[in-house]
Order: structure tokens, then C-alpha cells, then sequence
């Protein structure tokens, strides 16, 4: 995509990939989905700082009291913090997937339309909960748990 932009700044015009160019409109839409993406985004950035935080909490508690039990019980939250991790990560696929049918310029989503439901098929929660990086982040956080349980015991 490429962007140029008149001397006075007043006009701006925007091309696909393919030459075609975007109306203002589009583009527009493009910036509130990108908008929606960002936030989703940032909303994950959060819960994944909440987990790490609850669950050195936890451990600290557990390795402090020697309680297996507490150490166990870290996990329920932070299963709660994975699968809404998890939601916000399918969320953001999801507008990504709208993103791409909306940028290109024989697109037949109605303008400024946010529905993704065409596209629920084809990112599922469960891609979204086992995809690498949740799984490398909160099956660490497991371990760490299972490991200070067994220790604690």
C-alpha cells in the first residue's frame, strides 16, 4: 500500500497493493478496525502481565508457607487469565481477518461494518488458546506451580 499526500496536505491518497486507490471512506474503516486491533492487543499485553504478577505472588505465598495447597490453587486463576488471553488473541484474528477482506479494493464488506462473523469458522478459541505463545507463557506459569507444589510438599 502506498500513501501520498498533496503539498497543502488536503489530499490524501491511498493505493492497494494492486494500484487501485482507497476511497477516504475505506480508509476510514481500516483505521477503526486497526484501532479495535490495538486495543485487543493491549488488553493482552495487560492479562499478561496481571498472570505473571498473581502467580509470583502465589509461589512467593506458597514457597514462604511450604503449602502445596496454595501453590495449587494459583491455577485456577491463571487458567481464567489463559482463556480470556486466549478470547482477545482470537478477537484481534478475527479483526485482522475483516482487516484484510476490507483493504483490498473489490471488497464486498459493507462499508464501516464491523462483523466478524463470517469469519468465526475459521479462527477457532481453540487455535487461539493453544497457539505458540500462550502456550509457551501460561504452560510455563503451570509448571512453575506444579514444580513449587511438589517442592512445598
Amino acid at each position: 500500500m502506498s500513501v501520498s499526500i498533496s503539498s497543502d496536505g488536503a489530499d490524501v491518497r491511498t493505493t492497494a497493493t494492486c494500484g487501485t486507490p482507497l476511497s477516504a471512506d475505506r480508509i476510514k474503516h481500516l483505521e477503526f478496525i486497526q484501532a479495535i486491533v490495538t486495543r485487543l492487543g493491549n488488553n493482552s499485553f495487560l492479562l499478561k502481565g496481571w498472570a505473571i504478577t498473581l502467580t509470583a505472588a502465589v509461589l512467593a505465598l506458597s514457597s514462604g508457607q511450604l503449602s502445596w495447597q496454595i501453590a495449587l490453587s494459583g491455577i485456577v486463576p491463571l487458567l481464567g487469565f489463559w482463556f480470556l488471553d486466549a478470547y482477545f488473541l482470537r478477537q484481534e484474528r478475527l479483526f485482522r481477518a475483516l482487516y484484510e477482506d476490507v483493504r483490498r479494493p473489490d471488497s464486498a464488506v459493507e462499508m464501516m461494518a464491523m462483523n466478524v462473523g463470517p469469519y468465526l469458522t475459521r479462527v477457532t478459541l481453540a487455535k487461539a488458546a493453544f497457539s505458540q505463545t500462550l502456550v509457551l507463557l501460561y504452560g510455563a506459569l503451570l509448571i512453575a506451580h506444579g514444580v513449587v507444589a511438589l517442592v512445598a510438599r
